[in-house]
């Protein structure tokens, strides 16, 4: 089998690495990849969004698997191109849809579908330029700290934790102003939920799944869990609080409904 891995992360590097231990591998190519996966596999100088390429690439080497790993195009719909072409709708593509991807491409879409599937989650309130005042005034119903989200993709940094409703309700004029590009344009604003994070991992192809291990991340930059929001600073798994009954109200309550819901 000749797999491409399309991605130049260390999470691209972390599936070369194990799907180039696989007998069934036959060539393993990783679009744009880095220097760890050019020592599993043969790298090709690609953009992660370039369709066209990447399909001549496919036609060119072969291509049986194609496993995308940023959000980005996904969330511009590589799956549906490479599904819909007949050139190229023989090969297995690991990655959701257009429609499916926006559950990660935007934050109003994600709450909406939760909201729409009784999935629990946080109050929240979407603001544009349009609506800036209506903005402000939620800010001021909710309890500090302000939780405020780019609506779109921002590379893991798009969330700000902020504890006073001055400081909120400058960044919310900042963000809605361009502050992490068009992702921005579009601000969730969210109640504040105390606990502890965890993410549940789930594979599936849209009616049967596969629950993989799951992992706590620590997002923040500081010491302590303190400071900006970044992309990851590490994780653990298994997580040591996830027993078998809290993980079995995780599959109940949030992943059967998301499995199941339009």
């Amino acid at each position: 089998m000749n797999v491409l891995i399309i991605g130049a992360g260390g999470r691209e590097h972390a599936l070369a690495w194990k799907i180039s231990q696989s007998k069934k591998l036959k060539k393993l190519f990783i679009a744009p990849g880095n220097a760890g996966t050019a020592e599993l596999g043969t790298n090709i100088n690609i953009s992660v969004d370039d369709f066209n390429s990447i399909a001549k690439l496919c036609l060119r080497e072969k291509i049986n698997m194609v496993i995308v790993g940023p959000e980005d195009p996904l969330v511009k719909g590589i799956t549906d191109f490479i599904q819909t072409n007949p050139e190229l709708k023989h090969i297995a593509v690991i990655g959701p849809g257009k429609i499916g991807a926006q559950l990660e491409g935007s934050k109003e879409f994600a709450k909406e579908f939760m909201i729409r599937h009784n999935i629990p989650t946080a109050g929240y309130f979407s603001v544009t330029k349009d609506n800036i005042a209506e903005g402000q005034k939620f800010l001021e119903k909710i309890n500090p700290p302000y939780v405020l989200k780019a609506d779109g993709l921002a590379a893991g940094k798009g969330v700000l934790i902020i504890p006073s409703l001055k400081d909120a309700q400058e960044e919310l004029n900042s963000m809605l102003s361009g502050k992490f590009g068009e992702a921005s344009r579009k601000v969730v604003i969210e109640e504040f939920l105390r606990g502890i994070e965890m993410s549940a991992f789930v594979i599936t192809d849209g009616t049967s799944y596969k629950i993989l291990p799951e992992a706590k991340d620590y997002k923040r930059i500081g010491e302590g869990d303190t400071g900006l929001n970044t992309g990851g600073m590490g994780c653990v798994s298994p997580v040591p609080f996830a027993k078998k009954e809290f993980l079995e109200k995780v599959e109940s309550r949030i992943i059967k409904p998301t499995i199941e819901g339009p």
